[in-house]
């Protein structure tokens, strides 16, 4: 056997791609960051006595086994990443509904929106487009109503089939983009592969977070929507954004084929679509009166408070991209 062919490692009898050594380096990077935050969680408690960095800490952990989980479905290509952001938009569907207002009823609307999951992804995997655009936003959106009009019950019915379908895109269709970007054909200009444009989004979209976290712990004074986000404030709102855009704007061009004015508008609007599916998500939750949406992952709460701003970064930075430079 060649070097080469022994190179060309096979899982489940598909070769595994490429090595893309800038996604090597983007994720040397990442677990570098996540060294240090497990540093600092082990040093704080020692230096400042008396403060609870529980929550670092499980923070932490939780980020460790998040980065394990989606570097391995990235490196071994889009079957594993579609069979992860199933999971991932199942659970979340499934938090959101076990929120949302339901009444014994909708029993099976609940189990035709749970169906919506593995065929919303099947469209996914035998790679037809045009049926996933419409399949949730259109036949989904028809069929839940009527559905529910034929079980007779017309009680908060306009409530319900709104949160029902509120629900089905949130958790599924605007995630599952992600794995629509694994299956860009590999003949189109992507310095670092498909997986490095999903890196790309990923990392830009959970570094916002991060910023405007740290940004508003250390300067936040000014609260910008004290009703809906009380711990929001405008000084973490406005270095978040400064501080991803210029993120976007040095490595974007490592992961993406994205250059000039096109590689502005992404800097420029991705962090504050982040922002909006922050805030989105938690005028949610301050409707329905809860904090997290489970408790499913540690010191972040449920699988949906860590996605919310993915929800509205994801479908914007697909279709910038494919705008841009990925033609279908």
């Amino acid at each position: 056997m060649s070097a080469t062919s022994s190179l060309n490692l096979q899982l489940l009898g598909h070769a595994l791609p490429p090595i893309a050594w800038p996604l090597v380096w983007g994720l040397a990077g990442v677990l570098t960051l996540l060294t240090l935050g497990a540093l600092a969680a082990v040093v704080l408690p020692l230096v400042r006595r008396g403060h609870d960095y529980t929550n670092l800490r499980q923070r932490v952990i939780s980020w460790w086994v998040m980065v394990a989980l989606l570097s391995g479905a990235l490196a071994l290509g889009w079957q594993a990443t579609l069979v992860l952001f199933a999971v991932i938009s199942f659970i979340a569907l499934r938090e959101f509904l076990s929120l949302a207002p339901a009444h014994p009823e909708d029993r099976l609307i609940i189990l035709a929106s749970y169906l919506v999951v593995p065929i919303s992804y099947l469209w996914i995997a035998i790679n037809e487009y045009g049926i996933y655009l419409v399949f949730i936003p259109v036949w989904v959106f028809l069929v839940t109503p009527f559905l529910m009009a034929m079980i007779g019950q017309t009680r908060n019915y306009l409530q319900r089939a709104a949160s029902f379908h509120w629900g089905e895109v949130a958790c599924v269709y605007a995630i599952g983009f992600v794995v629509f970007l694994m299956r860009t054909p590999a003949n189109l200009p992507m310095p670092a592969g498909p997986a490095g444009l999903v890196f790309l989004l990923l990392v830009a979209t959970e570094a916002n977070d991060v910023a405007q976290y740290c940004w508003g712990k250390l300067f936040g004074r000014h609260k910008i929507m004290p009703t809906v986000s009380p711990n929001k404030t405008w000084e973490g709102f406005l270095g978040g954004w400064v501080t991803t855009a210029a993120l976007i704007w040095v490595i974007g061009p490592i992961f993406a084929p994205l250059a000039g004015l096109n590689l502005a508008i992404m800097a420029v609007v991705l962090p504050l679509a982040g922002f909006a599916g922050d805030v989105t998500l938690s005028a949610v939750k301050r409707d329905i009166g809860v904090k997290d949406t489970s408790r499913l992952i540690p010191g972040h709460g449920g699988i949906l408070d860590r996605i919310d701003s993915l929800t509205f970064t994801t479908p914007l930075y697909f279709h910038l991209m494919t705008f841009f430079a990925l033609h279908r």
